[in-house]
């Protein structure tokens, strides 16, 4: 049953991240929203976040964070599934129940909110394309109008069928998902040019398993290591199309692009600045959920920025909501805090902390500490790097009045009051505490 808690207002205060939800649009207007999710996919994929491997080899991407904002410290959930449902209701997992892969699709679309809805009830046309199941029921139960999905929860690329609005559609031929998708989300962009519109892009790039893209040339296709970077140049290339479009529809000052990833890398984990980012995806580590999140709004976001503020995905809701003018429902606790001053050029309100869940496991951390479920302590001024767990007997006078400031977070969220957890994935138990 969805808690009947409070107000956004009273749930801002209950969780300590005041939101600014349904706030009236302010500069640059009610824009369209494109949100591109790419898939197993941390900061040491990108180019304009350090990465050794990819720089210069994600222009298109990079080109967003040159010309817009990008936020270094971003925190999805550590796996797809629990990072879905939290974007799509702007809520922490124990408060839905969509602890793991396992779960996400637990929660209802009658008894949870959804982001779609609230922008379809302030005037938004709403779609979405790519990956879904483990969200549970359809897109249209949860507020979209249109959309094109698998019928897998897993990486999904050629086939021979999908699904468009809820029915079936089988090809005669093999197709490649990822272009069926994409066609897709380019035709509903054309067709709703007059706005606004919300569009959900969750790709399936760069999910396993990695396979032959149509550019991939056959020597690649035999190397692993070529194949994966070829993936991530087909998402790089899709999402420069996307942006190509709205050029040529005369779009880009009217339209807020936001590119970031479901979780850490999966495969082939990478380095930034010759240093080995600490964690991937399914861990607690802090490569295990902190993601890429670029805003890209001509005209409305300032060009070339790099904010350190901290967010979460559970900021989405009430930032979407915050550029639409949309009301979010009332009695309901909503755990974000809009970051839409940010994307207007503002210093905003920037929080304090951010909140990360898997299964039974979870963590605060704020700018330089970070506590976990089980009291432990880490210092994190070397992060995504090295995370260094403080000894309780610890003299730091830092280190314990964090302890006891987190700690006071943790008790005030209570996730183990929440909805029942199953026991963590297993890919969690088998990362270490810490890496140097």
């Amino acid at each position: 049953m969805r808690e009947l808690l409070s107000t956004v207002a009273a749930a801002a205060l209950a969780c300590g991240v005041p939101g600014s939800c349904g706030a009236a649009a302010e500069a640059g207007g009610r824009p369209n929203i494109i949100l591109i999710l790419a898939d197993d996919y941390g900061i040491d994929g990108v180019g304009c976040y350090g990465s050794d491997r990819f720089k210069g080899k994600t222009p298109n991407i990079d080109r967003l964070a040159s010309e817009g904002i990008r936020f270094e410290r971003c925190y999805s959930a550590p796996l797809c599934g629990p990072t879905r449902c939290l974007i799509t209701t702007g809520r922490y997992a124990f408060r839905t129940g969509g602890l793991t892969n396992q779960s996400a699709g637990q929660p209802l679309s009658s008894q949870e909110p959804s982001i779609a809805k609230i922008l379809k009830a302030a005037g938004y046309a709403t779609g979405m394309a790519g990956k879904w199941r483990q969200m549970g029921e359809t897109p249209g139960d949860w507020g979209y109008g249109e959309y094109i999905t698998d019928p897998t929860a897993g990486g999904y690329f050629w086939q021979k069928s999908y699904t468009k609005n809820g029915q079936l559609v089988q090809e005669d031929k093999e197709i490649y998902y990822p272009d069926v998708a994409h066609a897709f989300a380019m035709d509903f962009i054309r067709r709703n040019a007059g706005g606004p519109f919300f569009f959900y892009y969750s790709s399936h790039l760069v999910h396993g398993p990695i396979l032959r893209t149509p550019d991939t040339k056959p020597e690649a296709a035999k190397d692993p290591r070529a194949l994966y970077d070829d993936n991530v140049a087909y998402l790089d290339k899709q999402v420069g199309e996307v942006v190509a479009e709205l050029d040529k529809l005369g779009l880009r000052e009217k339209t807020l692009i936001l590119f970031t990833g479901d979780n850490g890398t999966a495969r082939q984990s990478g380095t930034i600045g010759g240093r080995q980012v600490n964690g991937a995806k399914g861990s607690m580590l802090e490569g295990g959920a902190r993601v890429p999140l670029i805003a890209n709004w001509k005209g409305t976001a300032p060009a070339g920025v790099v904010l350190g503020d901290l967010l979460d995905f559970s900021d989405f809701v009430p930032t979407f909501s915050d550029l639409a003018g949309a009301k979010l429902p009332e009695g309901v606790t909503f755990d974000g805090r809009s970051f839409a001053p940010q994307i207007r050029g503002q210093k905003g309100n920037p929080r304090e902390w951010i909140f990360v869940q898997l299964g039974a496991r979870w963590y605060v951390r704020d700018d330089a500490w970070k506590r976990d479920e089980g009291g432990n302590l880490f210092n994190m001024k070397d992060a995504p790097f090295v995370e260094a767990e403080v000894a309780l007997d610890s003299k730091d006078p830092a280190a314990g009045e964090a302890r006891q400031r987190l700690g006071a977070v943790l008790a005030q969220l209570n996730p183990a009051g929440g909805k029942v957890a199953p026991a963590p994935d297993k890919q969690s138990k088998k990362k270490k505490r810490r890496k140097k």
